[in-house]
């Protein structure tokens, strides 16, 4: 995900439907206790039924594969991205809202050029992971979810001859995904970035791919229109919705965190990449193709899907011979 920059969809109305697919919590801090404002969810892949649920802790969101579970910590690390502040500590049993916690006394910590800009939403409202030791949007330009969408570009690995290569351990052929250097605190990373006011998200993960993969934005009149037609090309087939929901991200506070739609374009034959030549840009200080294994350590949670995304393609991941790692 790229930084934070741009108006980001606002989202501050309880119990109503979603123009967008990310899915959204927001719960007043009037009350001691947490309570979850439901809003109309679009159904995941799996036809689940909109739901709502009745506590914050542990997340539960979306993926490819129905509702997911996890606990936020990268939120907890300090000092917080791009600062010197120190976030109050949390112990792991006092994350939950749940848990009373009456000498919780959080770091409060606006970027002063998130100040600057306009004041988005009500910050009347609690991250659905839990506590994070910090109030305020930190970096993040909204209260509440601010909204990105990553783009995982795929390929098989292949030898000179263009055979798929295979594992030697599990026998499963090699994935291999686009991944970029991030400029803001030189971790590896899916591309991505913030999706712009009543824009999709199909247009934000071409958009972020070609800004950050391609460098298009230094790209001259001529050079802009053939890149665009390559990647009409890769983005006009049928995606993979890999996840939408809460991200596990160093910005988020008590206030604002990240969620995100990481979708999957597969080129099966790599010919389509092959004619895209990679190129960092924008918030990418590097781009290459990256082998996956459990073995990688990528920025937020990306690592989460990144294994999602093997899964769906039965591609290589860990050669651990535990039993979710058989056919």
């Amino acid at each position: 995900m790229g930084l934070p920059g741009g108006a980001l969809r606002a989202a501050a109305e309880p119990c109503v439907a979603r123009a967008v697919t990310v899915v959204s919590f927001t719960v007043t801090l009037s009350s001691l206790a947490a309570r979850c404002c439901c809003r109309q969810l679009r159904p995941p892949l799996s036809n689940l039924s909109p739901t709502c649920w009745s506590h914050l802790h542990p997340v539960k969101m979306f993926n490819s594969c129905g509702v997911s579970q996890f606990y936020h910590s990268k939120a907890l690390t300090s000092p917080y991205p791009g600062s010197n502040i120190e976030r109050s500590q949390v112990p792991e049993e006092k994350v939950g809202w749940l848990t009373e916690w009456k000498d919780y006394n959080p770091v409060e910590y606006t970027a002063v050029t998130v100040l600057a800009g306009p004041r988005w939403a009500d910050p009347q409202i609690r991250n659905p992971a839990g506590r994070t030791g910090l109030i305020g949007r930190g970096l993040l330009g909204r209260w509440g979810p601010n909204h990105a969408a990553d783009p995982i570009i795929t390929r098989w690995k292949r030898d000179r001859s263009g055979n798929k290569i295979a594992h030697p351990v599990t026998g499963k052929n090699i994935l291999q995904f686009v991944a970029i250097k991030r400029r803001d605190c030189g971790e590896w990373a899916i591309p991505g970035g913030m999706v712009d006011p009543g824009e999709k998200i199909s247009t934000t993960l071409k958009r972020e791919f070609g800004e950050e993969a391609l460098n298009s934005l230094q790209k001259s009149p001529k050079e802009k229109e053939e890149l665009e037609k390559q990647l009409h090309r890769l983005f006009s087939q049928e995606p993979f919705v890999v996840y939408r929901g809460y991200v596990d991200d160093p910005r988020n506070t008590d206030n604002a965190w990240m969620e995100t739609e990481a979708v999957n374009y597969h080129d099966e034959s790599g010919e389509t990449m092959d004619n895209l030549p990679l190129e960092a840009g924008d918030d990418a200080g590097r781009v290459k193709w990256v082998d996956i294994s459990e073995k990688l350590k990528l920025y937020a949670n990306h690592s989460y899907f990144i294994k999602l995304v093997t899964e769906k393609w039965g591609a290589h991941w860990s050669e651990d011979p535990g039993p979710e790692n058989h056919e």
